[in-house]
């Protein structure tokens, strides 16, 4: 049986794939610089700095360029977020549900700390966990599976006692590096996009489980 439960934020906690995805267009139409939808959707659940090497090339920005881009990115998109955020549907049955059994609860997140207080803040949630792993606390992105096994040690608990809810193949993967059972959801990629990535179980929204999730793996 599993005691503790690891979210992913963006496309897990709240539903915002198109806005990271605007944001990033207009800070690169801003910046003469030019990405396609597919193309920035393929970098997600990566941190900043390896979302430009993708894009435009490992090396073509020094760490202050990336470092200005990326906050001015992250603005945008809180932005433009601001005006429309709210919680994923059944997020907020199942955060309760699942204290009420007493289970440890944590985000595990590439994004910077600033998006996640942003997020949790925002949607009234961050009563519910008690921890949190951000972008800005980790040396190696997703795939790595250093975000969730720190977010697994700020709960005090082992990785095979870990259920990560996940919707990025890159995430994904970094779930299971670490150990953990990885649920999969197809809010930013669909579901066949998603198949062979390795995932343990499909959802689509926190509709589809309930606490009893913590006794079938």
């Amino acid at each position: 049986m599993k005691s503790a439960v690891i979210f992913d934020m963006d496309g897990v906690l709240v539903d915002n794939r198109d806005v990271h995805i605007e944001a990033f267009q207009k800070l690169f139409e801003k910046e003469g610089l030019h990405a396609t939808y597919e193309q920035i959707l393929m970098t997600f659940g990566m941190v900043n700095t390896e979302i430009f090497d993708t894009l435009f090339g490992k090396g073509k920005f020094t760490p202050e360029q990336v470092k200005r881009m990326t906050d001015e990115k992250e603005e945008i998109y809180r932005d433009i977020f601001a005006k429309k955020i709210e919680p994923a549907p059944g997020l907020i049955d199942f955060l309760k549900e699942l204290k009420s059994k007493g289970t440890k609860i944590a985000v595990g997140s590439s994004g910077p700390r600033v998006n996640v207080e942003f997020v949790l803040e925002r949607c009234a949630i961050g009563e519910y966990f008690d921890a949190i792993a951000d972008g800005n606390m980790i040396s190696k992105g997703k795939p790595d599976p250093e975000v969730f096994l720190l977010a697994a040690s700020l709960l005090d608990k082992n990785p095979e006692q870990c259920i990560v809810f996940e919707d990025a193949l890159v995430g994904i993967e970094a779930g299971k590096r670490a150990g953990m059972t990885v649920i999969a959801m197809d809010t930013t990629f669909p579901e066949e996009r998603l198949e062979g990535s390795g995932y343990d179980k499909l959802i689509h929204t926190f509709k589809d489980v309930d606490a009893t999730i913590l006794e079938q793996f």
